[in-house]
């Protein structure tokens, strides 16, 4: 009985779906989304009419629409999310805007920092502004204009190779840029050239052997 028991807490614990044995339903919450979400000094959080959720902080602003079935809660300098019902759908609504509110809480309080390196002979990297150019090997040079959301610095070290360090609170927006950035020269397996994030480990292949 007492092993049946502790299995049965070790499968509520793991799972985040509804459980049923027998006539008995156990019904287990989405552990991210049941978290709640620290708010850090300096930060304000609004809701709005129709679920609009607004974070103002050093770092910036932020806004987003959650979905209105989900309902937010913002009570002793936390956030608390919850769900209506335990369907699929709002089982995965739950964690994903649990996740992106709390993404942009630390983007407006701490921001983030993406780095790439430019791994090739002759890789060059400069900015004027936000206007990017990059040298990757081709015939021209790569010009990218990165939005003013995204703080943009190209790093030129001697002995080492070129770097592009992208700052920003909008955690999807430098995702988003970043991947556009290396989609410009992706690291080919091998010899690794090609713009790849600093520290990304590239998967090797061997060259062929005259035979």
């Amino acid at each position: 009985m007492l092993y049946l028991l502790i299995l049965l807490i070790l499968i509520i614990q793991t799972k985040s779906v509804n459980h049923s044995i027998g006539n008995i339903k156990f019904i287990t919450m989405s552990r991210i989304g049941k978290a709640p979400i620290s708010v850090p000094q300096g930060v304000e959080i609004s809701v709005s009419k129709g679920n609009v959720v607004t974070v103002k902080g050093p770092k910036g602003v932020l806004t987003q629409q959650i979905d209105p079935d989900l309902t937010i809660k913002i009570e002793d300098g936390t956030i608390n999310i919850s769900r209506p019902t335990d369907q699929k759908r709002h089982r995965s609504m739950h964690g994903l805007y649990r996740s992106l509110v709390n993404n942009m809480v630390e983007g407006v309080s701490k921001g983030y920092i993406k780095e790439l390196e430019l791994v090739g002979v002759g890789y060059r990297a400069s900015n004027t502004g936000q206007l990017l150019e990059l040298s990757l090997g081709y015939s021209h040079p790569v010009m990218f204009f990165v939005p003013s959301e995204v703080k943009v610095e190209a790093i030129m070290e001697k002995g080492k190779n070129p770097l592009v360090k992208l700052e920003s609170h909008d955690k999807q927006l430098i995702g988003q840029i970043a991947a556009k950035i290396r989609a410009f020269r992706k690291p080919e397996p091998y010899k690794g050239k090609g713009v790849r994030f600093k520290g990304e480990e590239i998967r090797r292949k061997q060259g062929k052997t005259a035979g």
